[in-house]
């Protein structure tokens, strides 16, 4: 808090007549990379922007008919709306590779290793926390890599709770709006399906169908290996499709990856409000 305070005295005579002269905030400026310096500092010390929303996308093959960075696209759609629904929230620059490997068979992917994810995501957080943010939500798109934020998000908090700071893990975005979204798509009458499957491709189609996200004539040939019980182990000597797509993702619409967003941006938000309620509670 004393650094803050030394900050903010400091910004009274250093920056004051830079900030006075610039233009006053942009209606929906919420993205830290499209913002300025000053659009920075006003939106932490003038509008109360104190929390900083740091998403991991990612960069993997995602069947013949996505587009490889995917996660990272729809991250940035999504992280923007949690930000501005929070009201009080700046999305840092999303992070375009996850946990993941490499395949010459599939090359779609460039992963990172366990250690080289949580190292990233735990130097950006505080590199935030020295802007300034007081709150860090760490949230990720990708499977791989949960274990780690909720890992680092707990390292970081008993580190700098003690200061009023405080580091969590958003883990509902992923886990619990996929898990609910799969749920609604079986009592539907929807296929099963997973990576590349109905969730991804009509996400994709719906934020980004019509900017080349999605390869639209693929949509109906959409269809790869079957997804398998919890558990059990692929035959290795059954014929596989392997074109990156588990499961059937020929229903995919725009309507349906809609429904999808929504549930991670409402899923997300009233998480971060709820861990936010609780960390100023006595």
């Amino acid at each position: 808090m004393k650094r803050l305070g030394t900050a903010l005295v400091l910004s009274l005579f250093v920056v004051s007549p830079i900030v006075a002269q610039a233009p006053g905030p942009r209606t929906g400026l919420v993205e830290f990379e499209m913002m300025t310096w000053p659009e920075v500092l006003r939106a932490i010390h003038e509008e109360g922007k104190t929390t900083a929303l740091v998403y991991n996308g990612g960069t993997e093959q995602r069947g013949p008919q996505n587009v490889n960075g995917g996660h990272t696209l729809m991250g940035r759609a999504t992280v923007r709306a949690i930000a501005l629904k929070l009201g009080n929230a700046i999305a840092a620059p999303v992070m375009p590779f996850s946990m993941n490997n490499a395949s010459a068979t599939l090359p779609g992917t460039i992963g990172l290793s366990s250690a080289a994810f949580a190292l990233i995501n735990e130097e950006v957080a505080e590199q935030l926390i020295k802007t300034g943010f007081t709150t860090v939500i760490l949230m990720g798109d990708h499977g791989g890599g949960q274990k780690e934020l909720g890992e680092v998000a707990a390292r970081l908090d008993a580190k700098y709770a003690p200061q009023g700071i405080h580091v969590f893990f958003c883990d509902e975005v992923y886990a619990k709006a996929n898990g609910d979204f799969d749920t609604w798509l079986k009592e539907n009458g929807y296929p099963t399906s997973s990576h590349a499957g109905i969730p991804d491709t009509s996400e994709m189609l719906y934020l980004g169908g019509d900017s080349g996200w999605v390869r639209k004539e693929l949509i109906p040939t959409a269809l790869g290996d079957p997804v398998l019980p919890r558990g059990t182990a692929r035959d290795p000597n059954a014929k596989r499709v392997n074109n990156g797509i588990t499961g059937d993702a020929r229903p995919s619409t725009a309507k349906l990856g809609e429904r999808i967003f929504q549930m991670k941006v409402d899923y997300a938000v009233a998480q971060i409000n709820r861990l936010m309620a609780n960390a100023k509670k006595p």
